[in-house]
Formats: C-alpha cells, sequence, structure tokens
C-alpha cells in the first residue's frame, strides 16, 4: 500500500467528516396525517382498450400472464401483504412527486406501475388533483388525468402504438415527478431518463433526452438502446443505473428554469461513479422551460453516509430547495431479520436508518459543485405530542419506515408536507405483513424552513 493511496484515502475520509458534520437536525412536528387505503383501484377510461382495463397481469416471476384476477400474491421480498394481482382496473398507488397548489390542493402521479418496464405494460400512466382533508384524515381525487400520446412523440413505438386512444403505460415511461405550469405538466421520467412536457389534457408533446456536460446521459431502459447480436462484442454503453433517472424535478420561482435531480450517480467508467465532498454524488441538471434545451449548468447532490437515493426535489426560492433523501430499508430496525441474506416472513430484511427531508441551496457560486446541505428532519423521528398520528409511531412521536418516501413540497411558512410511494402491492414497512397504504402528513417545520 503506498503513501499516496493512504493519503488519498485520509483527504476522503476527512472530506467526508467535514461534510457530515455540517449537516444539521431540526425538529419538525406531526400537525395532520392523512390516508389513502393501499386498494383503491380506479376505472380504465372507457375509450381504452379492454388489455388496460386490468393490470398486473405480467407480474409472475416468469413474466408469463396470469389470467385469473388476483392470482398473484404480492410480497415484500418473502413477505406476503396481502394483496394480489391483477386488479380489476388501474391502481391510484405509487404516489411520487407532489406539488402543492395555492388553493391548498396538491398535483401529484403515479408512477410506472409494478416496479420494472417488463411487467407494467398494462400499468396506465396518470397524474392525480388531489384534496386532502387533514381533519378527517382522507385524500380525495379532484381529477385523474390519463397520459397519452395521440400526436406519437415519443421517439419509439409506444405499447399501444395500435390503438385509437394511444395511452401511455408503464412499458413506455417511468414518470417520477411532477411540476403543474399554465399550460400543462412537466414531469421528470427514469428509462430515459428523459424530462416529459404534457398539456392540461394529458397530451404528450416533448420528450427531451438528457445531456450532461455534453454527452448523453442513459439509463439501461433507454429505448434507443439495443443488445449486441454477437456475445463476444461488447454491450450497449450506459451510464446510469435502472431506475436511476429524474426522481426529483424542480421548478424554479419564476418559472423558467427547471432543475432535473437523477436518484442515481452517473458512472464514469464501468468502475466509478461520480462524487462530491467524498461521497456519491448525484447530478441536478438545468433545463430551459421556454426553449426547451439544457443549459450546461448543473450541480452535484452528495448522498448521506447511508443514504443510496432521493425521493423527490422542489424549490423554496431562487436558491434553495427540499429534497428527500433515504436508504433501501423498510420497516423498523428492531424488528429487522438477523440476517438480510437469510430474510424470513416474520422480520424486515433491512429496516429503515436514513429517511430525511433535506435543505440544501444550490446557486451561482457552486455550479458545477456540490451544493450545500443546511440541515434535514428526520422522517423516523417526528414528534406528535397532540396524538396526531392515525398508523404507526408511539410514545409521542411518528415514524415514516417505508423504503421508498417520495412526496415533499412546502405547504407555507412553517409547514411542508410529505408523502410515501406504496409500491403497491409490493411494499410493506409500516407492518411485516399489510401493503403499505398512502400515507401523507403536515409537518411543522419552521425552524427548518428558516434554516440558512
Amino acid at each position: 500500500m503506498t503513501k499516496s493511496f493512504l493519503a488519498g484515502v485520509t483527504l476522503t475520509l476527512l472530506m467526508s467528516t467535514s461534510a457530515l458534520a455540517e449537516e444539521k437536525a431540526f425538529p419538525a412536528t406531526l400537525k395532520a396525517h392523512a390516508v389513502l387505503p393501499a386498494n383503491t383501484i380506479i376505472a380504465a377510461p372507457a375509450d381504452t382498450a379492454d388489455y388496460l382495463k386490468t393490470s398486473g397481469k405480467f407480474s409472475t416471476a416468469d413474466r408469463k400472464r396470469a389470467v385469473q384476477l388476483g392470482s398473484v400474491p404480492g410480497k415484500d421480498g418473502v413477505r406476503p401483504t396481502g394483496l394480489s394481482l391483477p386488479f380489476n382496473g388501474q391502481p391510484m398507488q405509487g404516489f411520487s412527486g407532489i406539488k402543492a397548489m395555492p388553493d391548498g390542493t396538491f398535483w401529484s402521479l403515479s408512477d410506472n406501475g409494478f416496479g420494472n418496464k417488463l411487467n407494467s405494460t398494462d400499468a396506465m400512466l396518470m397524474l392525480h388533483h388531489l384534496r386532502i382533508d387533514w381533519d378527517a384524515g382522507k385524500v380525495q381525487a379532484l381529477e385523474t388525468v390519463f397520459l397519452s400520446d395521440p400526436d406519437r412523440k415519443a421517439p419509439f413505438p409506444i405499447v399501444m402504438e395500435g390503438a385509437a386512444s394511444r395511452y401511455l403505460t408503464g412499458g413506455d415511461f417511468d414518470v417520477e415527478s411532477i411540476q403543474p405550469v399554465a399550460d400543462g405538466f412537466w414531469v421528470g421520467e427514469e428509462f430515459g431518463p428523459y424530462v416529459l412536457k404534457f398539456d392540461a389534457t394529458g397530451k404528450l408533446t416533448d420528450v427531451i433526452a438528457t445531456m450532461v456536460e455534453g454527452k448523453p446521459v442513459l439509463s439501461p431502459d433507454n429505448p434507443t438502446l439495443a443488445l449486441q447480436a454477437d456475445p463476444s462484442k461488447k454491450t450497449p454503453a450506459f451510464n446510469l443505473k435502472r431506475s436511476g433517472g429524474y426522481e426529483g424535478l424542480a421548478l424554479s420561482k419564476d418559472g423558467t428554469k427547471l432543475y432535473g435531480l437523477l436518484e442515481g450517480p452517473i458512472w464514469t467508467d464501468g468502475e466509478t461513479v461520480e462524487q462530491a465532498d467524498g461521497r456519491p454524488a448525484l447530478r441536478i441538471v438545468e433545463l430551459d422551460a421556454a426553449s426547451k434545451t439544457w443549459t450546461g449548468r448543473s450541480w452535484l447532490y452528495p448522498l448521506a453516509e447511508g443514504g443510496e437515493a432521493i425521493g423527490d426535489f422542489n424549490m423554496l426560492d431562487e436558491k434553495t430547495a427540499l429534497v428527500i433523501e433515504r436508504d433501501n430499508g423498510a420497516g423498523t430496525v428492531d424488528k429487522a431479520c438477523a440476517d438480510p441474506k437469510e430474510p424470513k416472513p416474520d422480520c424486515y430484511a433491512v429496516g429503515s436508518k436514513l429517511k430525511r427531508v433535506y435543505k440544501i441551496a444550490m446557486d451561482d457560486e457552486n455550479v458545477g459543485k456540490a451544493v450545500r446541505k443546511i440541515g434535514y428532519i428526520d422522517l423516523l423521528k417526528i414528534a406528535d405530542p397532540d396524538n396526531r398520528r392515525r398508523q404507526g409511531g408511539g410514545d409521542g412521536s411518528y415514524d415514516m419506515p417505508f423504503v421508498t418516501i417520495e412526496n415533499v413540497d412546502r405547504v407555507d411558512d412553517t409547514h411542508i408536507v410529505v408523502g410515501n410511494d406504496n409500491n403497491l402491492p409490493f411494499s410493506a414497512g409500516r407492518s411485516l405483513d399489510k401493503a403499505d397504504d398512502n400515507e401523507f402528513v403536515l409537518l411543522e417545520a419552521g425552524e427548518f424552513l428558516k434554516a440558512e
């Protein structure tokens, strides 16, 4: 082991320790809690093909079609969740991105369906206009907008290519983040990854491929990639892991810029990912909304020790933003299996350790560098002195031990909204043997929002 190597390791550790030392935990108090039951199924539009009137038909391990409704048990690893596929209709599950509106309502969206491109070709893509009754603890969909591509803007054949209505599915795009604007919606997507534009009716108008520093960013699900015919040849080059695309998409306060935050780091070669402050780092890429072109500006978001992905991203003002960061654990540590490599039905394979909402700063001064992490709220330790929780927690506290928490935005000067993605019917973090519901919480976090 050379001295230069040891010096490099020491420098990396010092940088990482320095970055972590700057992170400050802020208190948050549960003010309200609303729940949409996991098994909330809605009918497909009347003009859609019969193929989309049921969903989850290809969720079997061998991808063979399941004909009988409810014949394939949902499982979180080896733990049954109590719900089964296929569904008679389309599930509202998988809220992945939220935006608070001036009238107190919210826009959100369902992600690609059942976890991957291959098993989600019958999962319709949709946006939801939500009203949350915080007093009653209920969530109501005022409107659901089903996404479609009647003008053939997708640069590849979609699943419903020959259908008259050309609705989009989870076999076409994996939509994960949303920004409502005057003429429709901007949506961040993971398969490309792409930034998508839809009009107010859900019609696709633009598909923008990702470029960082003049080079394309491609996931293994990018439709332009194909396997080589000759196994002795090099496989197609992609530089982003599967499900590593735009989990977060933020809009500048003046509406002129969009900021796409990748869920996974870009790989610079076969062994190395981008880093900042001694930690793996995710790119935030700036898009000009008017010209729909990349500006060439970007920032790096360094993951915390134990952080593995981000869940959502929204601007607070021109320089600061909220970001959900998480690990891949589910459930509580006290009920975790002794050996994660040997999971059992009566324990969580890996318990939750890091579920946070960060406040970050990004401006002209740190373009091309790491964002500044101002501090965070620990979503596993939320104060609940007034017993507002409807599920989870205990002893004056509330927690969110979900594998994916993918909704965060500011509601007013002192409150934020946070919600989980329940990955129906596969995630069970609240209980060992029950599919997670869709939970939304209103948190008082004034000190956190004012922090500089």
